[in-house]
Formats: structure tokens, C-alpha cells, sequence
């Protein structure tokens, strides 16, 4: 090899992806499928070849088993909560989430034109790949084997997202009064920003405690999020992945 020049990285191999994933397949074909991306293939065979018809079987098994956690977890969320919470675990960040954790780019097979890494590391692929692999998992072996990864790679996630999607402010308020604290109140911190795009900075303030600070496009989502540092804080929700607390 030249002076100067990295060697290629290694594709995993479908037995380093099966320890990843927890499942060796009866069908090895299945998972070499699961990961092969469109550009390795043409022809009539670029859907039937590629992971894209398992991706789509994969989205379906994937909803499925969530919905039924969520169902068996949280009695007492009506239909509305629920459908909120499925689509937050089930969109395509938290798949590729799960994907990039597992190591799943790093077995894409791509075609000649392609480069291996760079594929493997598109949060789109990545999506696909986890989806591809569910889908492949269940014709392999079923419901149950499907259901079993989606529990391991999902459950932390689905407890740990509970919480923060009831109403932060209503949360906090009802945790405060509920120890003796005040009602909290909300106060302007600072505006910055020009007018058609403001960044408002709001504090909670609840005698006894540190103030909360968050901010937000618009007044309400600042104070949501300044209560939720609270909630976060105090230890009365757990921390939330960053990007979501002003939602």
C-alpha cells in the first residue's frame, strides 16, 4: 500500500451482524438481503434483490410490536397519547438511532460506484436497514423473534419517552402544589433575534428552588421548556434527548 493512504474498511460480515442483532438467521439470504442497498443491484431484481420490500414488511412488524408494548405498558393512555407516542419511536431518527447503535452500516452492501462508509452512515439508510432487518427477522422466524428485537432496542427508549409528552407546565405545577411549593411563575428572561424570527428566554420561578430557564420560538414553548429543566432536574422525569424538550 502506498505511504499515505488508509486501508479500506472491512464489511462486517453477516456473522459480526448476527451477534449485533441477537438472531442468526435460519436463512442467511434473508439478512445478506436486509442489508444490500439499491445500488448493488439492477435490473428486475433492484427491489426484489435489495433491502426495499423487507424495509417495507420490516415498518409494519415494527409498528405492530411497539403499538403492543405501549398497550401493554400504559393502561391508562387514551388512543390520542398512544398514537403520539408511537410515532415518535417508530420515525425514521429513532430507527436509524437504533441502526447506527447496532452497527448495521457497517454490513451495507453497496454497488461498485458506491462507497461502503459513507452509505452505511446516512441516517436514511440507516432507517432503511433497521426496518430491512425486522422485516427479515420475521420471515426467518417469526413473530416472536421479530417481537424480541424490537423489546430489546426499543423498551429503554419507550419507558424513558413516556413521561415528557404530558404537559410539562401541568406536571410541574401539579408536582409543586402537590410538595408544598407555590404555583410556578413564569417571567421573560430576554428576546433576541430579529422580529419575524424571535428566541425567547423564559425563567420558572418556584420559591424554594433554583429557577428553570428554557428557551423557545414563541413564549408557551419557552416556558415548556424551562419547565421541563425543572422536571429533568429534580429527577421527577428522566432526561430527555436533546431537540425534544421544547415540543
Amino acid at each position: 500500500m502506498a505511504p499515505g493512504r488508509k486501508a479500506k474498511a472491512q464489511r462486517a460480515s453477516l456473522e459480526e451482524i448476527e451477534a449485533r442483532i441477537g438472531h442468526v438467521f435460519s436463512d442467511k439470504t434473508l439478512l445478506a438481503r436486509a442489508l444490500t442497498h439499491p445500488s448493488a443491484v439492477s435490473g428486475i431484481e433492484k427491489r426484489s434483490g435489495s433491502y426495499q420490500r423487507l424495509e417495507f414488511l420490516g415498518d409494519r412488524v415494527l409498528g405492530l410490536a411497539v403499538a403492543a408494548m405501549l398497550f401493554r405498558a400504559l393502561p391508562e393512555d387514551d388512543e390520542g397519547t398512544l398514537s403520539k407516542r408511537l410515532s415518535d419511536l417508530v420515525r425514521a431518527e429513532t430507527c436509524a438511532e437504533i441502526a447506527a447503535a447496532l452497527g448495521l452500516g457497517e454490513g451495507v452492501h453497496v454497488g461498485p460506484t458506491e462507497s461502503q462508509m459513507a452509505v452505511g452512515r446516512r441516517p436514511g439508510v440507516l432507517a432503511d436497514l433497521c426496518e430491512a432487518v425486522i422485516g427479515a427477522i420475521h420471515l426467518d422466524s417469526g413473530w416472536p423473534a421479530a417481537e424480541a428485537f424490537v423489546v430489546r432496542n426499543w423498551g429503554e427508549r419507550l419507558l424513558a419517552r413516556a413521561s415528557p409528552l404530558r404537559d410539562a407546565k401541568s406536571a410541574l405545577q401539579e408536582w409543586a402544589q402537590g410538595r408544598g411549593y407555590a404555583t410556578p411563575v413564569y417571567r421573560v428572561v430576554s428576546r433576541t433575534g430579529p422580529d419575524h424570527a424571535p428566541i425567547f428566554t423564559m425563567a420558572v420561578i418556584i420559591p424554594g428552588l433554583a429557577d428553570g430557564t428554557g428557551e423557545g420560538a414563541a413564549k408557551r414553548q419557552a416556558e415548556i421548556a424551562a419547565a421541563t429543566a425543572v422536571l429533568v432536574r429534580e429527577g421527577v422525569w428522566p432526561a430527555i434527548p436533546q431537540g425534544e424538550a421544547g415540543t
